[in-house]
């Protein structure tokens, strides 16, 4: 994730709302919705499902998404009436429920990271025109992220291009694959991200364009999804998932902090799916998806 960050929507109560209105309609206690999850293979504690109903947290992990899922059908729903109003994840990388407030000693070292490697100054003399991202995920649920960033300098002699990877408790391994090399890197796992910059080989002039491509290898990613964070406006992002590991069935969604809910994708003859944003930003954009694979 660049400073442009590699990863609101509903309101902050809109699925806890939801759950709670549905469970309540049913006139089962959280002891029988629980009973019912479990009769079904899934795994719910009934602490979970207060926290859902109360708002205090919202389902994160692919378990729990699938969970969302199987309450659907136990309360009568129709499919998507609650998987809808969850909000985008959290930004964790490649891996990217919506943004939540940094800590103040997390902004704090943040800010002083950046500041080491020269920003704002730096992002600033240099504009994302394009961004394209092709993510892989392996069987056992590994990203690998393939990202080409077209960008043009604002200012005469531009030789760097900071980047700010938020990865959760997981650091991820960066590669330089093209017009670049990997430059001064710092990693922060207690406050779960990483500051480092891309190269470039020679300077660019103002008015000029670089075309970079570089390599994202998270081997045990924190969400199935794949976003961006976007401090201003890209003119196009387009980003891809491509499952390489075991067949199945998979739902897939779009999602952005601009415009509320959620859109399904579909699949098309490679087995991959895609979305695009254009002239997106500031924001988080990106794709989520929901494993239903054989027993």
């Amino acid at each position: 994730m660049s400073v442009e960050r590699l990863g609101s929507g509903q309101p902050d109560d809109a699925f806890s709302a939801a759950l709670r209105s549905a469970i309540s309609g049913s006139g089962l206690s959280l002891d029988r919705v629980q009973a019912r999850l479990q009769s079904r293979g899934v795994s719910v504690s009934v602490t979970a499902l207060s926290y859902w109903q109360s708002g205090k947290r919202q389902p994160e992990r692919q378990s729990s998404i699938s969970a969302v899922r199987s309450l659907e059908d136990i309360l009568g729903l129709d499919p998507g009436a609650l998987l809808g109003l969850l909000p985008p994840p959290r930004p964790r990388g490649v891996t990217g429920r919506r943004p939540r407030k940094r800590t103040s000693q997390r902004e704090r070292t943040l800010r002083a990271a950046l500041a080491r490697f020269g920003e704002p100054d730096v992002g600033s003399q240099l504009a994302l025109i394009g961004l394209h991202d092709r993510c892989v995920v392996d069987a056992h649920g590994g990203h690998r992220v393939t990202a080409r960033a077209l960008l043009r300098a604002t200012t005469d002699g531009q030789v760097r291009w900071p980047l700010v990877y938020d990865h959760g408790h997981n650091t991820p391994l960066l590669s330089a694959q093209r017009n670049c090399r990997i430059g001064e890197t710092e990693v922060h796992a207690d406050a779960g991200f990483t500051v480092a910059e891309l190269l470039f080989d020679r300077p660019v002039g103002k008015g000029d364009t670089q075309l970079v491509e570089y390599e994202i290898d998270q081997p045990q990613p924190d969400r199935a999804a794949h976003f961006r964070e976007f401090r201003t406006t890209v003119h196009e992002y387009l980003v891809e998932i491509v499952h390489a590991g075991e067949p199945g069935s998979r739902s897939y969604w779009q999602y952005s902090t601009t415009r509320p809910g959620r859109r399904e994708l579909t699949v098309d003859d490679a087995g991959a799916v895609h979305a695009v944003a254009l002239d997106f930003g500031p924001g988080v954009f990106g794709i989520e998806w929901s494993d239903d694979l054989p027993s």
